[in-house]
């Protein structure tokens, strides 16, 4: 028992220095393992502290700046039947180049000899303008015609007239005369009447007297009916002179009447002679318009209509042409509540599809593969999906750690971009993303009123 005591003490003893090591092994690994956390934990506080650069990240597609870069369809202006196509998908064309050749479909214009038939018309009409403008001028030429002889006929009436009112004057006078002299032969008659009857004068004295009276009587009775006729025909040259007047009016009227349906028949050859010529004009024009012509240089996208004989109508799209050299820029959309934080001028980082990049959010200084732009427009108006479209150009002139943007971007390719804002702390942005916060602001975006001007 002693013995077995004893050899267990012994072994226990030469076993300590292995347990010894093991303990102090554990030790060591488990202040590594503090070290290395304590490392770790400086590291990410310190991390927590370092700048971010907080930006509106946004995707879209490349397009054109301008509205003439774009991609257009071309359109036939008349309604036509397609005789030729001369260009093909692809093809590049000049401004002007022929694109489609059309033929006539509408029955009005089917004669092909139309404009001389216009002309002729015109002709036509021409010659009844001159015709007008001649029986104008005779009709003015009769008007004054009449007037001058208005102006001698009525110098004679009124001659009339005025001699009439003489005569009537100068007869009046004699009729008071005859008057007077009736009355005083009466008074002689009254007083030889006396006298007879007194003696004094003789019967034939008295018969003398009495036929004195009566011729007397005769003569202003006479002159009385000669006062009448110089009256009536004082009334007679008045009437006269009123019927020159009103024949006068009448003669003008109708000459002026005559003038007036000349007139009118001037102003419906003119209507007419201008309606041919705007037709004459039209057609010159509308046979332009059977070549459809390319309106710019550009390339054939996609023809819309095929084959030979297809009727199209007037306004249809027939081709697609993309412009040549289009000034490029980048639409991206952003969320609502991001827009009040951008300007016109912001720079923005971009990140094209088929340019492989590397894009740090936060730094984006350090990032790979991406290119320089800046915010020219932004929307004022909320899109379909809620968000708002922001355009995008290149930075001018270009910094000197960019490159240009690739001249092989075609429009419609995929882009990403970020608007690049404040530089803030790691944490704050940290906090900021936890809470759903926008970024943030440190001031009211200036007014971009007059850059766009």
């Amino acid at each position: 028992m002693g013995n077995h005591r004893q050899v267990n003490h012994q072994a226990n003893w030469e076993n300590l220095g292995d347990k010894t090591s093991q303990s102090l092994l554990r030790m060591r690994k488990v202040l590594v393992l503090e070290r290395i956390m304590l490392v770790a934990f400086l590291l990410s506080l310190g991390i927590l502290f370092l700048p971010w650069r907080q930006t509106i990240p946004g995707k879209g597609t490349v397009t054109a700046l301008r509205p003439q870069d774009r991609p257009q369809t071309i359109q036939n202006q008349i309604g036509g039947r397609i005789e030729r196509w001369h260009v093909s998908e692809g093809q590049k064309v000049r401004q002007g180049d022929t694109i489609l050749l059309i033929s006539e479909i509408s029955q009005s214009y089917f004669d092909p000899e139309l404009p001389l038939r216009l002309k002729e018309q015109l002709k036509a009409k021409q010659g009844s303008e001159a015709a007008a403008k001649q029986k104008m001028r005779a009709t003015e030429d009769q008007i004054g015609a009449l007037g001058r002889g208005l102006k001698f006929q009525l110098v004679s009436a009124e001659n009339k007239v005025k001699q009439s009112i003489n005569y009537v004057q100068s007869d009046s006078a004699d009729v008071e005369a005859l008057r007077q002299f009736y009355r005083v032969s009466q008074s002689r008659l009254a007083r030889y009447e006396q006298g007879f009857k007194d003696g004094l004068f003789s019967l034939t004295d008295i018969e003398t007297r009495r036929l004195n009276v009566q011729n007397d009587n005769a003569k202003l009775i006479a002159q009385e009916n000669k006062l009448n006729s110089s009256k009536q025909s004082m009334l007679n040259a008045q009437i006269e002179l009123d019927n020159i007047r009103a024949k006068y009016q009448e003669s003008l009227a109708k000459a002026k009447s005559d003038m007036g349906t000349a007139l009118s028949g001037q102003a419906s050859a003119q209507g007419d002679i201008a309606k041919l010529r705007n037709e004459i004009a039209n057609i010159d024009f509308r046979r332009g318009l059977y070549v459809v012509r390319a309106p710019q240089d550009g390339y054939v996208i996609k023809t819309m209509k095929a084959g030979i004989g297809e009727n199209i109508k007037d306004g249809e799209s027939v081709a697609t042409l993309q412009p040549e050299n289009p000034l490029v820029a980048a639409e991206i959309y952003v969320n609502a509540m991001d827009v009040p934080l951008m300007e016109e001028g912001s720079e923005v980082r971009l990140q094209f599809e088929g340019w492989p990049s590397v894009q740090f959010s936060g730094w984006p200084s350090v990032a790979v593969g991406t290119f320089a732009g800046r915010v020219f427009s932004i929307d004022r108006m909320v899109s379909a999906n809620g968000t708002y479209r922001v355009l995008v150009k290149q930075m001018v002139p270009v910094p000197q750690t960019d490159e240009p943007w690739p001249i092989q971007l075609r429009q419609g390719s995929g882009v990403f971009g970020r608007v690049i804002l404040n530089s803030v702390p790691v944490w704050y942005e940290i906090w900021r993303q936890l809470n759903g916060f926008p970024p943030s602001l440190e001031k009211e975006p200036k007014s971009t009123g007059n850059q766009g001007k």
